[in-house]
């Protein structure tokens, strides 16, 4: 059986949890204040803010002060009450929607800190592989194992929900926010005589997520 070409990116999916343990849906609710104008896309980082909300976030290469946001999870989704009182169940947060009196936006996202996701290499919205710097034409699976990655910020898709986010920039520089714990197989092909992975397995790096993080938001 082939596998499918890996051509788009798709945000941090998660797969499972450090252990092994394999991820089964958890999430927790959080709050988007009503309004909020900036749209959010499942498989998006997101921050919780000093108010309780949360926000998409923008990182890429460090974290966020840590004062007025922290880093809380992936969203998956949200909840929400229309104009016309119906309950809309969404794969993504349309951006400046309005709450109702009396009703809130609710999102859902997996903040366990030691899960594990599936992510696409990309230097931009176009999935890439060694072109994106992060894999040498000479790598092997292993090569990339273990070193840091940052996110690279790209706007979700409307017609799908779905988020773009992607990695690259390995190093071992100890503020970016993803490391490797693997890279998917299934999904390498080769080019040029070489073996290439567009797709890694990655984990939160240490004092990242707010669970790592002494200071409250």
């Amino acid at each position: 059986m082939a596998y499918p070409t890996i051509d788009k990116t798709y945000g941090l999916k998660p797969i499972n949890l450090y252990g092994g343990t394999p991820f089964a849906g958890a999430t927790r609710q959080y709050r988007i204040a009503s309004a909020y104008n900036t749209g959010i896309f499942f498989g998006d980082v997101v921050e919780m803010i000093n108010d309780g909300t949360i926000i998409k976030s923008a990182i890429t290469t460090a974290r966020a002060t840590v004062t007025t946001s922290q880093v809380i999870g992936i969203f998956m989704g949200c909840s929400y009450v229309n104009a016309q009182g119906q309950v809309i169940f969404a794969q993504y947060y349309p951006a400046s929607t309005t709450a109702p009196t009396g009703t809130f936006i609710t999102a859902y996202v997996c903040n366990d800190p030691n899960t594990l996701f599936k992510c696409v290499i990309a230097a931009g919205a176009t999935a890439d592989d060694a072109t994106s710097g992060l894999l040498p034409s000479s790598s092997t699976q292993y090569t990339v194992i273990g070193t840091n990655v940052a996110l690279v910020q790209n706007s979700g898709l409307t017609t799908t929900g779905d988020s773009r986010i992607a990695v690259a920039s390995s190093a071992t520089t100890g503020t970016l926010p993803m490391n490797v714990v693997d890279v998917v197989p299934e999904t390498s092909y080769v080019t040029g005589g070489n073996v290439v992975f567009p797709e890694l397995i990655v984990r939160w790096n240490f004092e990242i997520h707010t669970t790592t993080i002494a200071s409250g938001v």
